[in-house]
């Protein structure tokens, strides 16, 4: 068995609880169908560990796409990070 894109693991969004941006950005990706991994930072202190290391900041969202890293954003940078991923965004 072969390993395709498909394999790959789904994108990590790191978010904290009552974030504003975070509450956009997971309904931006779920009104768009994009699969993704929630990781709540606030009281998980490896995910917020991991989150640092890839960032190098402390600020949610931040999406962790495949090893390509978009931090503290809001919706107006995250279309144009998915599209330079090649990710497919439905007009909703």
């Amino acid at each position: 068995m072969t390993m395709d894109r498909m394999a790959q693991p789904l994108p990590i969004l790191y978010v904290k609880n009552g974030c504003p941006w975070c509450e956009e950005a997971v309904r931006f990706l779920d009104d768009h169908g994009i699969g993704y991994r929630l990781k709540e930072v606030n009281g998980d202190s490896a995910a917020y560990a991991e989150m640092e290391q890839k960032s190098g900041q402390s600020k949610t969202p931040t999406l962790d796409w495949h090893g390509k890293v978009l931090a503290d954003f809001g919706t107006d940078e995250l279309v144009p990070f998915l599209r330079e991923q090649n990710v497919k965004l439905e007009d909703s």
